[in-house]
């Protein structure tokens, strides 16, 4: 059996999990790590960019868990291991399927939606989007950018039914929270409208009866929508989705509008990360008129590792600043790895409003 380690960091706030594996993988072996937040949908990704032989991929994997241990990392056993998706490059890992992508609203347009009975409304999840194919005995999670990705172990249980479906969700910890049905057995429902997709997502969540699935909350009329809105504000949670009830699931993003929308209650925006600074800070960049421009720094917290010049990173802010394009009360979220540079753009900032003199 090829060596695996599951570590664990406990330390005040702290709580952080680290797993390194060897894995076989066509003619040699790879060595393959997933790290996080305890309870969050884990980070993945891979020390060797190409496989090498067992002895190479074994002192690398020694050279890591010696590291961390290092930093006060502990062995774990009741932790949840993290299933690898293979890690060799974008285009052995296109899987061709893509999501469905949503525009923005403003808070003033909240309101028309909540009184058209056209369109019914979703809670948006604050994790990361994941679509989920099972088809016979594999399964597969494809990311926002239609690549192969790792997934939390709980969803092995869902190779056990004898149904193939490909469901549209995002995952947070080790659930994954459904909101769309587009495959069922030999069934592409695309195109069907959107009421129906969701009827037979009820009938298939509950044959199913899996504790990593949880169905998205809705709500289909106007005094439905007003309260899930009202909850999910006073919740602080991430926003709300509106839906347009007879839409087909269409993949890509609609140049503006659509029949998807959503509307958060704060800000985020992807940024890269221009330079590492002191003190657990990273300098933060968006491009604009063909060069990088500074947004300001963001701290980050000891229960993520420091990202590198170069890496995609999430960060919630308040508000950015006109003058000077900094981001205001700036929270880090993690790295992305899936959004390339090319969109982290200045146009992404919502700023602070102008007061009137």
């Amino acid at each position: 059996m090829l060596p695996s380690v599951y570590l664990h960091y406990r330390e005040g706030t702290s709580d952080k999990v680290y797993q390194a594996s060897i894995e076989e993988q066509d003619t040699g072996y790879v060595v393959n790590f997933a790290f996080g937040r305890r309870g969050t949908t884990l980070q993945t990704g891979t020390k060797t960019q190409v496989p090498v032989p067992l002895e190479a991929a074994q002192k690398i994997f020694d050279k890591l868990v010696k590291e961390k241990t290092a930093k006060g990392y502990l062995p774990y056993q009741d932790g949840t291991a993290y299933q690898h998706a293979t890690h060799t490059d974008k285009e052995q890992r296109n899987t061709g399927v893509f999501c469905q992508l949503l525009n923005p609203i403003e808070a003033d347009e909240v309101p028309k939606y909540i009184a058209d009975d056209r369109f019914l409304a979703q809670e948006k999840h604050d994790g990361k989007r994941l679509i989920v194919s099972k088809k016979g005995n594999e399964l597969t999670a494809i990311n926002r950018k239609g690549l192969s990705v790792g997934f939390p172990a709980s969803f092995e249980a869902l190779k056990n039914h004898a149904i193939d479906f490909t469901l549209d969700g995002e995952a947070v910890g080790d659930c994954l929270f459904v909101f769309d049905l587009l495959e069922l057995d030999d069934q592409n429902l695309r195109q069907e409208p959107l009421l129906n997709r969701l009827q037979k997502l009820d009938e298939l969540l509950a044959q199913l009866n899996a504790k990593c699935l949880a169905k998205t909350a809705s709500a289909h009329d106007t005094a439905g929508k007003q309260a899930l809105f009202d909850r999910l504000h006073s919740q602080r949670k991430e926003g709300i989705v509106f839906k347009l009830k007879t839409s087909a699931y269409t993949a890509g993003r609609p140049n503006s509008g659509g029949n998807h929308l959503k509307h958060k209650f704060y800000a985020t925006a992807s940024f890269q990360v221009l330079a590492v600074n002191g003190k657990r800070s990273v300098a933060l960049g968006l491009h604009e008129n063909g060069k990088w421009v500074g947004a300001g720094n963001v701290t980050i917290s000891i229960n993520f590792e420091i990202p590198q010049a170069g890496d995609i990173v999430e960060v919630r802010y308040l508000y950015a600043f006109r003058e000077s394009g900094s981001v205001y009360q700036p929270v880090y979220l993690g790295k992305r790895d899936d959004i390339d540079a090319n969109d982290c753009v200045v146009g992404q900032l919502k700023y602070k409003a102008e007061q009137e003199d």
